[in-house]
């Protein structure tokens, strides 16, 4: 009787605590984002030369052309580079939303990503992405929790959980 008291017991105590954390981080996490699907609306156009304008609502238009290496100017931001770049940029968002969800302070993320596009089976396509991530941090006693949380972020990242590239992130940690 007592065994299957004490399990009752312990099982009750994990719904709470889970019950309590799905509170929270639904509270976290409603103040940071809408409910899933999410739907993105993008357009281009472009003549049969020069660059390419794409827009999305209200945001500023950005001019878009072929790289340098499929005989661009190499003026324009190319898609190539913008894919490579939005990589970066999404793990340095979902780090900052962690951060922020986790009350966790740092100066500065940057991310410098480096993209190889090959051609394999006829088709080309980026084969790997490698990033290298240096997290600027107030005080050694930040070290683990940052790298906890930049895992963490690198984990759920969504552009990068949305791509078939093998992605490879070289970490770094500054303490200011």
């Amino acid at each position: 009787m007592y065994v299957a008291t004490r399990d009752i017991a312990a099982y009750l105590g994990l719904v709470v605590i889970r019950t309590i954390w799905t509170v929270n981080f639904k509270q976290i996490i409603g103040d940071i984002m809408q409910t899933f699907p999410h739907e993105y609306i993008a357009s281009a156009q472009g003549k049969a030369s020069d660059y390419v304008i794409a827009q999305s609502g209200n945001l500023a238009p950005i001019h878009i052309a072929e790289p340098k290496e499929f005989d661009g100017s190499g003026i324009y931001w190319s898609p190539e580079q913008l894919f490579v770049a939005t990589v970066a940029n999404c793990l340095i968002l979902t780090f900052r939303a962690i951060a922020n969800a986790s009350n966790f302070q740092f100066l500065n993320l940057k991310c410098d990503a480096t993209g190889m596009l090959d051609r394999i089976e006829n088709s080309n396509r980026f084969t790997e992405i490698n990033i290298d991530v240096v997290l600027h941090l107030q005080s050694k006693d930040d070290l683990k929790k940052g790298q906890r949380l930049l895992e963490k972020a690198e984990n759920q990242c969504l552009i990068k959980n949305s791509i078939t590239a093998e992605t490879r992130f070289h970490n770094t940690f500054t303490i200011e």
